[in-house]
């Protein structure tokens, strides 16, 4: 063999026995999402990416970046702060607030059961995809927490816990705004409501009153309220079907919702459809929170409709500005929709 070749031969047996070799790889300790029993009864499983498996390190992290105002550009806000959980992970105020003062311009979404969202379109007008990627806009957004994500990392990567958090998390202290996104996805998805007064009724634990009951039946009567097709039912324990719908509330569009993202004028004042869980804790309502109270969101349905090109085929008698609920099933329609608050998740 001449020399050449013997130096080739060495150079592959080596390479050979490194691909062999075991390679020590950190894994974090697993933490499977505890899933609610309606949940498994009746809907697919949770989306876990492959690549964000649920870790007792990284919800604990996640945990952590939520509540730091470290992530926004001079430390005074934290996810949190337009995410209360008193509020079911949202802001009691019509609009929130950033850094600088200045307001946005929709209503801040509440955050539970996130890793249900199946067509992982998120915010009121589906702009982003996936829960990762949701994480990176209001850090940067410079109404909100008017960061950039290289100051962050910055910051993070000399704070004297988070380099040995990420580690555990992670394993490795090189912080970078994907491992932060990862994160706080984990700790996003153990956001999970299932505990409301209409769900221990279905699993025979407690009842309802008949006024709930009729509210219930208002709910789902097509000639009546006719709610269940934007909003699921007791079939659907996620009470919505995460579509966006032009419910009526305008016809001349100051905000084009879906519109301005597809740039299809057929979807122009489409906003996605909210979960009905814990309406008690989530006032203002709609998008834009025009609506400071539930009676005048069923008021809406009831007489305030308006038409318009888009308007949702579902939003039954236009002509008649909505379903024409009487007095006392608007009552119970409300006392069912209160039936679906969860007050376990507020206190937990």
């Amino acid at each position: 063999m001449n020399k050449w070749l013997y130096h080739i031969a060495l150079a592959f047996l080596f390479c050979f026995s490194c691909e062999n070799e075991p390679v020590e790889q950190y894994v974090a300790t697993p933490s499977p999402l505890q899933i609610p029993k309606l949940f498994s009864d009746n809907i697919i499983a949770p989306i876990i990416p492959i690549n964000n498996p649920q870790t007792q390190e990284g919800i604990a992290l996640g945990k952590k970046l939520f509540f730091d105002p470290i992530l926004s550009g001079n430390n005074t806000q934290a996810c949190a702060d337009c995410h209360a959980p008193e509020n079911a992970f949202t802001d009691s105020a019509k609009f929130s607030e950033g850094i600088n003062g200045n307001l946005g311009t929709r209503n801040s979404m509440p955050l539970f059961n996130l890793a249900w969202n199946y067509d992982e379109k998120f915010f009121w007008d589906g702009n982003t995809f996936s829960l990762e990627h949701q994480v990176f806009v209001p850090v940067s957004d410079p109404t909100e927490m008017n960061s950039n994500w290289k100051d962050v990392v910055l910051k993070l990567q000399q704070h004297s816990e988070y380099p040995n958090l990420f580690k555990n998390a992670f394993g490795t202290n090189n912080i970078d705004s994907t491992l932060i996104s990862k994160a706080i996805a984990q700790f996003e998805r153990t956001l999970i409501s299932a505990n409301s007064k209409f769900d221990q009724y279905l699993l025979g634990e407690t009842k309802l009153t008949p006024n709930e009951l009729n509210g219930f039946n208002v709910f789902m009567d097509e000639t009546k309220g006719d709610c269940f097709h934007c909003h699921g039912s007791d079939k659907n324990p996620l009470w919505t079907d995460h579509a966006f719908h032009n419910n009526g509330l305008d016809n001349a569009f100051t905000d084009l919702g879906l519109g301005a993202v597809t740039g299809d004028p057929a979807d122009n004042g489409k906003f996605k459809s909210p979960s009905l869980r814990n309406l008690a804790f989530t006032a203002p309502y709609m998008h834009d929170g025009r609506f400071a109270t539930l009676d005048d969101v069923i008021n809406h349905y009831s007489q305030g409709l308006k038409n318009s090109a888009t308007v949702d085929p579902l939003m039954k008698k236009l002509n008649q500005g909505g379903v024409q609920l009487s007095d006392n099933d608007k009552a119970d329609l409300k006392a069912f929709l209160l039936t679906l608050s969860d007050y376990e998740f507020i206190s937990n």
